[in-house]
């Protein structure tokens, strides 16, 4: 159902006209006037400015840290002060990352040694050891308290003896964060107690899996089950004891056997004791991210050749089903080739940096590219945004991943683009999330709303990459390339696989077979020769490739998203621009002009034809006027990707009510008597669409609206949005989209009627369009027949 609904309101990829707001100005274009220009060479001056800009960063958001929220988990940057489990106001799962066991610091540790600030790694080891603990009565992110907790603590071991070898210093240390690492990693353990063998996705410290909140605990993520194995082979090979590895390797296989055997693809959520997949949606964002990246580190770190298999096997397969061009759209592990999703999330932009790692450069520039343009149109990368480039989560928590891409590609290519890009992302950063207690994240990037939180990864990955980009690699304590990078950056030596592990064997399995190593790891240096580097310079400066000649481009088969569709538009002399521009085209030839007059006249005639499909498909929430149900309004709302579509003149009608709490998503409604044959309404927010609808439905409710959270958004001004589920067929009610605007007005009404409920309808707008027309002339017919003469004699 969704595959279908998505069809409808957006038939295939070519429907990207919804920005075509005149004959050709697109408002979302994939090109940038800034990226016309040639990169210029950054000189080693300003190199070395931006290198102590990040220093200030860094150490601008660790004493704000240190001083007003130690030894908190996090700092709240505009509350100035720390974030504790329990006692500050629960923020619902989100705060399964957070222990109390001073997570901002450990995960910091290894940062300030890269920044050779020895005297404070010292000093933070020994408030670590001396006042983090873990027998604490809570639950727990396995997966985040693996990567932030035991990967910090593990690095910061591993540095710490590194530099009592190589700096004279820190000679009383005698491995105590490897035991603290050891004691956390057994309070993990009773996570990987099921049938499957793959973890549970929360733990409580203190109790294991006994603690009665998690005997209902079934689902993980792909992602979460999958990105263990890094940080628990160098536990196990660290201090002797080899169950950590077993584990994680067990659940490592476990995975693997899960996949489709006919597209190679994985899903995202999973039942960890049956094995039945929750949710099939197959793409490499949010919920699976570094099950792809562990494979392949895995590989590296550990030499074990099935990882590289493995993760061949899976990076065919999303590069034949879930790229498109510089594009990454879930598709359906079981049925490949229908997309499930109609937006992209920020996570995605760690593939870049993966597919360097792994040697395949061009597609990485590619994707690297569109994200850096996607940055440049919103200020930040939106946590989630449409085909079109527009948004559809507008939250930004100073993530990671872009930079660290960026990272990646100069190291590989030598390009200064990327230094610019990281200039651009750091000057970003500065401008629009310093605050005077650290760096906040962006509530939201249309608005500039900051939002009460700074992440551990702030420290521990965003600001150590922009250093490390404006870093010379002789510069450095460390040699980086002697390292892996964990998920969360933390060091991990490429020396840990000379250790081993005598209870696993590595032995080849018969399951993979030659085709499954042709890929091998790089060069660490020449990634990226001049003869593959040349033909993709004018992708990164905004200057793509023509299409194949003698192959007119016609209007129907136009994407915005391709750059080949671009520059062959551009040679028919079409500009395509962001508004506001007013630099003119011309066609490089008498015959290309010819083209693209015609390709012109094709555009109006399907922007016509959208306009008619776009209209087929907008919802109405509909309520009379006056006492006598007479005279009815209609305000405009969006459909939704999981639910009944309404067709035809079908429409379900209910009084209006209030969700409480309004966002709707707790367990249940506090409201939730009143709520049987209602139409309820939530607001975006805190939970997925779909788990509002689900929630609805289950208090009885007959149809949901969900409301914008973002003041003064209109269906006006915005493009219509449709709301997108998570592959599941659940929903049997009726759920639709309503811009800000347009539930203030509905809003107002409701208030001017406290005597009594307002009743409405939701039903497609074209039939709220044809009943009243129908309803007109049906008044007109009445007093035509009323003023009619009486018949002459």
């Amino acid at each position: 159902m969704t595959a279908k609904t998505t069809a409808s309101f957006a038939p295939g990829h070519r429907l990207m006209l919804t920005f075509l707001v005149a004959l050709c100005i697109l408002v979302a274009c994939v090109l940038s006037t800034e990226t016309n220009m040639p990169t210029q060479n950054m000189s080693n001056k300003e190199r070395a400015e931006l290198r102590e800009e990040a220093r200030d960063m860094f150490y601008h958001a660790y004493h704000a840290y240190m001083e007003n929220a130690y030894p908190a988990d996090e700092l709240m940057p505009l509350s100035c002060k720390g974030r504790y489990r329990g006692v500050t106001p629960s923020r619902g799962d989100m705060d399964d990352i957070l222990g109390n066991f001073s997570m901002t610091l450990v995960d910091t540790l290894d940062t300030l040694v890269l920044l050779g600030d020895f005297t404070e790694f010292e000093h933070a080891v020994k408030l670590v050891i001396r006042d983090v603990q873990f027998d604490s009565d809570i639950i727990v992110s396995v997966f985040e308290t693996n990567i932030r907790m035991v990967g910090g603590l593990l690095s910061a071991h591993i540095l710490a003896e590194y530099l009592q070898k190589h700096a004279d210093t820190m000679h009383w240390y005698k491995g105590e964060l490897l035991e603290m690492s050891r004691e956390l990693g057994y309070r993990l353990l009773p996570a990987f107690n099921t049938s499957t063998g793959i973890p549970h996705a929360r733990v409580n410290l203190r109790l294991g899996m006994k603690d009665p909140m998690l005997k209902k605990s079934r689902e993980t993520c792909t992602a979460c089950a999958g990105t263990i194995l890094l940080e628990f082979a160098a536990l196990s090979r660290l201090t002797g004891d080899p169950i950590f590895e077993v584990r994680a390797h067990a659940a490592m296989d476990a995975l693997w056997k899960l996949r489709h055997r006919g597209s190679d693809l994985m899903g995202t959520v999973l039942n960890v004791h049956s094995g039945d997949w929750v949710r099939r949606d197959s793409g490499v964002g949010a919920g699976i991210d570094s099950y792809y990246e562990y494979l392949f580190k895995s590989y590296v770190l550990l030499g074990d050749d099935k990882y590289l298999a493995r993760f061949n096997r899976h990076y065919n397969a999303v590069m034949k089903y879930v790229s498109e061009g510089p594009m990454l759209l879930d598709v359906l592990m079981h049925r490949p080739h229908a997309k499930s999703k109609n937006f992209m999330d920020s996570l995605l932009a760690f593939w870049p940096g993966l597919q360097v790692l792994s040697g395949d450069l061009k597609p990485a520039v590619q994707t690297h590219e569109m994200l850096y343009q996607v940055m440049q149109m919103h200020t930040f990368i939106p946590e989630a945004f449409t085909v079109d480039f527009q948004i559809h989560w507008g939250q930004h928590p100073l993530r990671p991943e872009f930079i660290e891409s960026t990272y990646f590609l100069y190291r590989a290519t030598g390009d200064h683009h990327y230094l610019q890009v990281g200039k651009r992302a750091l000057k970003t950063l500065q401008q629009h999330a310093k605050v005077s207690c650290g760096y906040a994240a962006v509530n939201d990037v249309r608005t500039g709303k900051h939002e009460d939180r700074m992440d551990s990864f702030v420290l521990s990955e965003t600001i150590k990459y922009l250093f490390l980009l404006f870093s010379d690699p002789q510069d450095l304590i460390i040699n980086v390339d002697e390292f892996v990078f964990t998920t969360e950056a933390h060091l991990l030596p490429l020396s840990i696989a000379q250790l081993g592990n005598a209870t696993f064997s590595f032995r080849q399995s018969d399951e993979h077979n030659v085709l499954d190593f042709m890929r091998t790891c790089p060069s660490s240096n020449k990634l990226f020769p001049e003869k593959v580097r040349k033909p993709l310079r004018n992708f990164i400066t905004g200057s793509c490739p023509r299409t194949t000649a003698g192959k007119r481009l016609s209007a129907l088969d136009f994407q915005a998203s391709n750059a080949d569709h671009l520059r062959a538009v551009y040679d028919m002399g079409i500009t395509m621009v962001s508004v506001g521009d007013r630099s003119q085209g011309k066609a490089k030839s008498h015959e290309e002009g010819e083209m693209g007059l015609q390709f012109m006249q094709e555009m109006l005639e399907l922007t016509k034809m959208q306009s008619i499909n776009q209209l087929a498909q907008l919802q109405a929430v509909a309520y009379a006027t006056d006492e006598k149900a007479q005279d009815w309004v209609a305000l405009m709302a969006g459909p939704s990707h999981f639910s009944p579509e309404l067709i035809g003149d079908q429409f379900v009608e209910g009084d209006v009510m209030l969700a409480q709490p309004l966002r709707a998503c707790d367990e249940t409604l506090e409201n939730a008597a009143e709520a049987k044959g209602k139409i309820l309404v939530a607001e975006r927010g805190d939970c997925t669409f779909v788990s509002k609808a689900r929630l609805a439905q289950k208090v009885g409710a007959v149809a949901l609206i969900v409301c914008d959270n973002v003041p003064g958004s209109s269906g006006e001004t915005q493009p219509m949005f449709a709301m997108s589920g998570d592959g599941k067929d659940d929903v049997l009610i009726p759920v639709v989209f309503m811009y800000s605007v347009e539930f203030g007005k509905l809003t107002a009404v409701m208030q001017r009627r406290k005597q009594q409920p307002l009743g409405v309808r939701v039903m497609q707008m074209v039939e709220f369009k044809r009943w009243q027309l129908a309803k007109a002339q049906r008044q007109n017919q009445t007093v035509a027949a009323t003023q009619k003469p009486d018949k002459e004699l």
